[in-house]
């Protein structure tokens, strides 16, 4: 397993240390790992993707997407995401527990999906994100090994405020350089997100408001009250 950080940044082992930010986190003397996920680590990556998007994220909270509804949208992205070696996974360096995971693919070549396989509840999803995706393209040449596309991030509430977020963004971004990726883009969909990725030095780019998206002329997101907006968001790597 190729670790992508340990003994350092985030990895806890004194009650203080420095995260990835440079700001310093309270931690537990648990030191966490970050590693490429490997087909073994599936089921744990889906399970847990699955389990914070559904309670926690703006979208699939709206649309009202069940774990099972998830889990069945991840799994179709899992093959190639492991292919890939862009996906990182956050562990405990005790317990070995799945701690937080950053679904990432090439936007150049994202995966391939039938949409007959999945819920009709994500289309309103995936069509606000591919209008931001749109504009991102327009006037630009987008060649694969170029862009990364850090697409799903959550971490396991047991690790919440260690930092792990942070963590697995700048793994995802190393691990993205290594390979000759140059730049780096996400869609940030909350407003917790959009901070981290911010301090993580990506820009805002197009938004898509929650309250005038429509789709099939319905304001799908009208729910959505704590968060204004989607947020495409990019930054270079070099």
């Amino acid at each position: 397993m190729e670790i992508l950080a340990s003994g350092h940044g985030v990895r806890c082992e004194n009650e203080w240390t420095r995260a990835y930010s440079g700001e310093f986190v309270s931690c537990s003397v648990d030191p966490v790992d970050y590693s490429v996920a490997n087909t073994p680590d599936v089921e744990e990556m889906v399970r847990l993707l699955a389990t914070v998007f559904s309670t926690s994220e703006p979208p699939a909270v709206a649309m009202g997407l069940s774990v099972r509804d998830l889990e069945q949208f991840l799994q179709l992205l899992a093959p190639r995401a492991i292919a890939d070696g862009l996906t990182v996974l956050a562990r405990s360096g005790d317990t070995g527990k799945l701690a937080g995971v950053l679904l990432t693919d090439d936007f150049a070549s994202p995966p391939a999906l039938d949409l007959s396989q999945i819920s009709p509840k994500f289309l309103p999803i995936l069509s606000m994100l591919e209008t931001l995706d749109e504009q991102f393209r327009q006037g630009r040449t987008i060649c694969a090994g170029e862009y990364l596309h850090l697409f799903m991030v959550a971490v396991d509430g047991q690790f919440a405020g260690r930092g792990i977020g942070r963590g697995l963004v700048k793994a995802c971004l190393d691990n993205g350089l290594r390979k000759g990726y140059r730049n780096a883009l996400t869609e940030a969909t909350g407003r917790i997100s959009q901070h981290m990725f911010r301090k993580q030095g990506f820009a805002d780019r197009f938004s898509v408001s929650y309250r005038d998206f429509r789709y099939e002329d319905q304001v799908v997101f009208a729910s959505i009250q704590e968060h204004e907006s989607a947020i495409l968001m990019d930054r270079s790597l070099v």
